[in-house]
C-alpha cells in the first residue's frame, strides 16, 4: 500500500523533517475521497484538543485526473502506527494531502511535518501533485 516515502529536510529552526508518503491500495480500495479528507482533517487538532477550524479543501483537474487536496495546521494527533493505540502529539504541524483519482483507483498523497518545514516544501508538493498522469 505504501508505494513511496520521502523525507523532506527540515526548515531552519524546526527540530524535525517532514515526510511525504504515496499510497495505492488498488482499484476501489482505500476509502472515498470524502472519508480520507475527513480522516486527515481529524488528525490535526487545535491546541485545546478541539477539531481543527481552518482546513482548506480544493478540487481541480490535472492531466484529466480529478484531484482533491486538503491543507490543515495545528497539533498532529494521528496514530503512530495503524491500530497501535498510541498517538502523536506534535504542536505547530501542518498536513497537506491529496487524493488523485485514476481509472485504476485512487492514489493518496500525504505530506506532514512541522509547519515551517511543510510551508517550505509546499510549492514542491503542489508541483508533484500536478505532475500525475495516467498512462
Amino acid at each position: 500500500m505504501r508505494v513511496a516515502q520521502y523525507k523532506l529536510p527540515k526548515a531552519e529552526g524546526d527540530t524535525e523533517d517532514a515526510s511525504v508518503v504515496l499510497y495505492y491500495f488498488g482499484q476501489g480500495q482505500g476509502g472515498s475521497t470524502a472519508a480520507n479528507v475527513e480522516r486527515w482533517v481529524g488528525q490535526i487538532k487545535q491546541a485545546d484538543g478541539t477539531a481543527a477550524k481552518d482546513s482548506k479543501q480544493e478540487s481541480f483537474e490535472v492531466n484529466g485526473l480529478k484531484v482533491t487536496s486538503v491543507d490543515v495546521s495545528g497539533t498532529y494527533v494521528a496514530e503512530t502506527a495503524p491500530g497501535s493505540g498510541t498517538f502523536h502529539n506534535k504542536p505547530a504541524y501542518r498536513l497537506r494531502a491529496a487524493v488523485v483519482e485514476t481509472p485504476n483507483g485512487a492514489y493518496f498523497v500525504k505530506l506532514v511535518g512541522p509547519e515551517k518545514t511543510v510551508t517550505q516544501w509546499n510549492d514542491s508538493f503542489v508541483t508533484y501533485i500536478k505532475s500525475f498522469e495516467f498512462k
